[in-house]
This record gives C-alpha cells, sequence and structure tokens, in this order.
C-alpha cells in the first residue's frame, strides 16, 4: 500500500498484483559444528526459502513497481519454509521433503491468490524464480561435477580458465531440453565411461 501511494496510484486498485519469488536452496553444512551446546546432531542441514523481489500491478499498458526488495541477498529478506536434517547431495531425501512445497508451487503458478488489504479484495499471482539454489544442486541435477566443477554455469561450456582469461564473451548455449539430455546420458552412462572418463 505504501509502494502504490508512492507511485501516486489510488488505494483502491484490486490488481492484479504481479509477485516474483525468489527460490533459494542450500546446505548449511554439519549442524552439529555450528552448535556447541545440547546434543550432538550428526547430520547435516538444508534450508529452502524464498524471497519477495518484486511486485507490479498493471496500469494501462506498463507495469508500475510498487515493491523492490533493496537487499535481496540479505538473510533479513529470506523467509525460511523448511528446515531439514538431510545431506543436499541427497536427493531421495530432499525430493521427498520437498515435493509437497513444489506441487504447491506448481499450483500457484496457474491460480491467483485473493487477500483482503485495506479493506479492499486484492488479487495477487505469482512468478518463480529458482535463482537461489546452490550450485552444487544445480549442477548435480544438470549433470555437471558438484564444487569441483571447470565449468561456471549449468547452460554455458565456457570453463573456469576460459572465464579467468575472457570475462565478457559468454552465452547461454544450451537450453534446458539440451541439458536434461545430457543429464540423462550423464545419470544412465549409456557407453560405459570410467569415472575419470
Amino acid at each position: 500500500l505504501d509502494g502504490m501511494r508512492a507511485q501516486d496510484l489510488e488505494d483502491y486498485l484490486n490488481g492484479p498484483f504481479t509477485v516474483v519469488v525468489k527460490e533459494s536452496c542450500d546446505g548449511m553444512g554439519d549442524v552439529s559444528e555450528k552448535h556447541g551446546s545440547g546434543p550432538a546432531v550428526p547430520e547435516k542441514a538444508v534450508r529452502f526459502s524464498f524471497t519477495i523481489m518484486r511486485i507490479t500491478v498493471a496500469q494501462g499498458p506498463q507495469e508500475v513497481k510498487v515493491f523492490e526488495e533493496a537487499k535481496p541477498n540479505s538473510e533479513l529478506c529470506c523467509k525460511p519454509l523448511c528446515l531439514m536434517l538431510a545431506d543436499e547431495s541427497d536427493h531421495e531425501t530432499l525430493t521427498a521433503i520437498l515435493s509437497p512445497l513444489i506441487a504447491e508451487r506448481e499450483a500457484m503458478k496457474t491460480s491467483q491468490l485473493k487477500l483482503e488489504m485495506g479493506g479492499i479484495q486484492r488479487t495477487f499471482q505469482f512468478i518463480f524464480r529458482g535463482t537461489g539454489y546452490d550450485e552444487k544442486l544445480v549442477r548435480e541435477v544438470e549433470g555437471l561435477e558438484a564444487s569441483g566443477s571447470v565449468y561456471i554455469c549449468t547452460l554455458c561450456d565456457a570453463t573456469r580458465l576460459e572465464a579467468s582469461q575472457n570475462l565478457v564473451f559468454h552465452s547461454i548455449t544450451r537450453s534446458h531440453s539440451e541439458n536434461l539430455q545430457r543429464y540423462e546420458v550423464w545419470r544412465s552412462n549409456p557407453y560405459h565411461e570410467s569415472v575419470e572418463e
């Protein structure tokens, strides 16, 4: 509401407001080493969280920004949604715990949320961006090496060495479907290659 007033928009606008949400999922390391008191917790922990990045509302042909997170990488605006005792490389556990969250998110992509704010029923639609996923999680899923990867990105064939010598000329060289094909080859290993290969 403050953002609408700052943009000289009427308080009675009911939307739809478009909310861009950044999702994050990252391992927190061995929690038993981080907390000195209490019983030992041998497992590692993984946190799934979200940050509301931006809220816009249609005003004629253009979108007007009524909220933007000033510090999108700050812990203060990152809302933990799920904290689990699991290793981030344990995909079975992560999938079992996170699948209800993912299902709800998929449903939210194609539906609208109605909330009463300031005495008026307002409509919100959501766009999700998975930009906060830990690179090890992404690279394991995409079929590249985890933290020891020589690549700088899952959508680009540039290596760390190439990037260190040339910071400008990089581009997305693979589509998501190509990445999935590469992942399937990596997972099934149809040519029976060794780990080194």
